[in-house]
C-alpha cells in the first residue's frame, strides 16, 4: 500500500537532474522533514530565496516514488487511515510526525 512519507517542494524550472519522481516531467523534487527545512536547505545551497527559484509547488513523496500536491497527499493519508489535524483540505507535515 502506499504511504506518505515526508515533505517535498518540487521547484518546476530547476535544472532536470536524473533520478527524480516519475510523475515530475519538468525540475527537481527536494524533500525534507518539513517544508520549511526544505526551504532553509535551498538557501544554504544556492544563495537565493525560495521564490527565486521560479514555479514551485509544495507537497510530499511517497512509498511509490510519486510527488503529490497537498490536497492529493492528504487524501492518501486519510485513505491509509490517517486522521490530519490542521487543514480539511491539505496535507502538513505536521499531521504525519
Amino acid at each position: 500500500m502506499e504511504k506518505v512519507l515526508c515533505a517535498a517542494i518540487w521547484y518546476k524550472e530547476a535544472d532536470r537532474p536524473v533520478h527524480r519522481p516519475k510523475n515530475t516531467p519538468t525540475g527537481v523534487v527536494l524533500c525534507g522533514y518539513r517544508h520549511g527545512d526544505i526551504i532553509g536547505q535551498v538557501g544554504a545551497l544556492t544563495g537565493k530565496k525560495h521564490h527565486e527559484l521560479g514555479e514551485s509547488v509544495q507537497g510530499f513523496l511517497t512509498s511509490k516514488n510519486r510527488f503529490l500536491n497537498r490536497e492529493e497527499a492528504r487524501a492518501l493519508f486519510v485513505e491509509g487511515g490517517g486522521t490530519p489535524e490542521y487543514s480539511e483540505t491539505e496535507l502538513f507535515s505536521e499531521d504525519l510526525y
